[in-house]
């Protein structure tokens, strides 16, 4: 073969090369993210608040072509299943619900996770932590639980999805504020904990109102206060500790959050994307009212200022972990 002929061959095999890049490209093009399912993880048991959320996102999502699979990777306060989203491939595909529970085990160094493995998306809600005892209980107001409190030091059990959160901090600070020690219980999720509690297995519980609402309908159990500065719109009746005289932020305020997040180095316009369809999802009327229906709060916070609120909740939970947790293994 001449010279001119290899030529001619090498820079056809070249154009030819070049034309499939382009089509590659164009196809990539034409099917923008997300192109197929999104493992959405949620590290707590199913039927809690955070489940509750993200299987309702999942609905409206479905409304816009989005799948959204919902995964329950319950453990560790929401280590486990954050651990599995920090680890996975950054491409938008796996994300999971970060909470402020497990801001309070990086606080006390109980985990390995840091906020910088993360790519903060959309805050879900805003959560106000209410006190709950049975429905049957001697002990139905805030004032007679106290001083049941009061009477048992370190007996009176109260349960708590996690541990080492701020349910658990609450859960402390219940006794605290008539000096003495209450018995937290953890369990692996909120389902859990108003189970046992509505058959009096415990005598208290530190819940969310979503976790909740449905065995205070039912009568099963009873919030007695809220963790809270002002009442919650969806339990107008129950009473918050501030206004019975009792502060239950004396190391500073406290605020119990969920929030998407994504693995930390996801490709900018892959978490662009992602902060777009969840701002849009988070702002529908149906996540709004079903949201509100439990006693959750929904705001417009993503990306860079979600990322600055998260740093202040850490701020703050390394302050007060350290007085509550430290004291209470004292």
């Amino acid at each position: 073969m001449s010279f001119k002929k290899s030529l001619a061959l090498l820079a056809g095999q070249v154009l030819a090369g070049a034309a499939l890049i382009t089509a590659s490209l164009s196809a990539s093009a034409a099917d923008p993210f997300p192109g197929k399912e999104i493992h959405f993880i949620v590290p707590w048991n199913a039927g809690g608040s955070n489940d509750i959320s993200a299987r309702t996102l999942a609905q409206i999502a479905s409304e816009d072509g989005v799948t959204l699979l919902v995964e329950n990777v319950p453990g560790a306060t929401g280590a486990i299943g954050l651990t599995k989203v920090a680890n996975a491939e950054p491409d938008g595909y796996t994300i999971g619900m970060g909470t402020s529970s497990t801001l309070a085990l990086i606080a006390q160094g109980l985990t390995p996770l840091r906020n910088e493995q993360f790519a903060p998306i959309a805050r879900v809600t805003t959560d106000p932590l209410i006190l709950l005892v049975p429905a049957k209980s001697e002990y139905g107001t805030l004032e007679s639980f106290l001083a049941h409190v009061k009477a048992n030091p370190g007996k009176v059990s109260v349960g708590i999805p996690g541990t080492n959160n701020l349910n658990h901090i609450f859960a402390v600070m219940t006794g605290r504020v008539v000096g003495v020690e209450t018995l937290p219980v953890p369990y692996t999720g909120g389902s859990k904990v108003v189970g046992d509690l509505s058959g009096k297995q415990i005598e208290a519980g530190v819940l969310k109102p979503s976790e909740s609402k449905a065995q205070i309908d039912g009568g099963l159990v009873k919030p007695i206060a809220v963790f809270a500065n002002e009442r919650i719109k969806a339990l107008p009746d129950v009473p918050t500790f501030k206004e019975k005289g009792y502060n239950v932020f004396p190391y500073g305020p406290l605020v119990q959050m969920a929030y998407v997040v994504a693995p930390a180095k996801t490709p900018p316009a892959v978490r662009e994307k992602l902060i777009a369809m969840f701002k849009k999802w988070i702002n529908t009327e149906k996540y709004r009212s079903t949201s509100a229906a439990g006693g959750a709060l929904v705001d417009d916070l993503t990306g860079a200022a979600l990322t600055k609120e998260i740093d202040n909740v850490q701020k703050s939970l390394n302050e007060v972990g350290k007085k509550v947790f430290v004291a209470e293994k004292k």
